[in-house]
């Protein structure tokens, strides 16, 4: 079975959303915004009079969730768990489709399937279109699983450190598989920018010389490190790709943490099963695959109005004897 979870917009949440500090990196804040949707779906679902689902004296909100049960506040779409329940009443964004920037970041996580790649980048930007009711983005990263930028290798050594490996060929089949549909999304317009992360000297010179559809953007996390390393930049110029910086994580929602949101312990959703289980879970192993990250922003105000992540997982139940 797929599971698919939902933020829903972190911006606009109400008293369900704990204010963030800006600073703060996406893996947290894409949990935090996924266990306040949980809670604030379980709060919307629970019948009059069975007061609150959190217990306010957790200072991380623990989720009462032994007297309802999962099959409330989620619904199943042609076989996919939706956590929690999609909401097709969603309006989107407030103005035209031309007010906005829409930045999509899309993160394949490591235990996601080569030849699933571009399936999961299409559900990725379906749900994205979808819940901000637009036909297109203005950006689309793709961060690839095992590809990390090191800014004190890129700093020592230059353009001719890091040589790619030749264990690395399947993946870099398979980001040039995946590209292939980028190219497309952007012919087609659903993509008007597109862009990699994490790439370094070397592999970005090898995926310029094994694609004909280019980059704009790269996108670099440089963590301790000052400043951006000369190498790096100067072949972002020479290639005129623009270089971004960010602090994202490139495996953003690792099996365990999503295990401890779905399962049954005191800050878990109550979907999964466990050994001290109150209510009746699902049983299987679980596989986390992609998760989006989208941002809009109100051009001519430099204001956020719509943030927010979608998950993908796939949970592999055991067969019934």
């Amino acid at each position: 079975m797929k599971l698919r979870l939902s933020t829903s917009n972190i911006i606009n949440g109400g008293t369900s959303i704990v204010r963030r500090p800006a600073s703060e990196k996406s893996n947290v804040e894409l949990v935090n915004g996924l266990r306040s949707n949980f809670t604030a779906s379980m709060q919307a679902s629970m019948p009059p009079g069975n007061g609150d689902i959190l217990d306010a004296a957790d200072g991380k909100g623990a989720i009462k969730n032994a007297a309802l049960p999962y099959t409330s506040w989620t619904n199943v779409d042609n076989g996919r768990l939706n956590v929690p329940a999609n909401n097709p009443d969603d309006p989107g964004l407030a103005e035209e489709r031309s007010e906005y920037d829409i930045t999509v970041k899309f993160f394949l996580l490591p235990k996601s399937r080569f030849s699933d790649w571009r399936r999961h980048l299409q559900d990725a930007i379906s749900a994205v279109l979808q819940e901000l009711s637009v036909d297109s983005v203005d950006l689309l990263i793709i961060s690839f699983p095992g590809v990390s930028f090191d800014a004190d290798s890129e700093e020592t050594g230059g353009c001719g450190s890091n040589k790619i490996q030749a264990s690395e060929t399947d993946l870099v089949d398979a980001i040039l598989d995946v590209w292939n549909m980028v190219a497309t999304l952007q012919v087609n317009g659903i993509a008007l920018r597109t862009g990699v992360a994490e790439f370094g000297c070397e592999r970005l010179k090898e995926f310029l010389s094994k694609t004909s559809h280019r980059p704009m953007v790269n996108q670099i996390n440089v963590r301790d490190a000052c400043e951006v390393p000369q190498s790096i930049m100067e072949l972002a110029r020479q290639e005129r790709i623009e270089l971004l910086t960010h602090n994202d994580c490139t495996n953003i929602l690792p099996q365990g943490t999503l295990r401890d949101l779905l399962g049954d312990g005191p800050h878990g959703a109550g979907i999964l099963a466990g050994p001290n289980a109150q209510t009746k879970g699902l049983e299987g192993d679980l596989s986390p695959e992609w998760v989006v990250k989208y941002t809009a922003v109100v051009r001519d105000r430099g204001v956020i109005e719509h943030k927010g992540y979608f998950a993908s997982a796939d949970l592999l139940q055991q067969p019934t004897v």
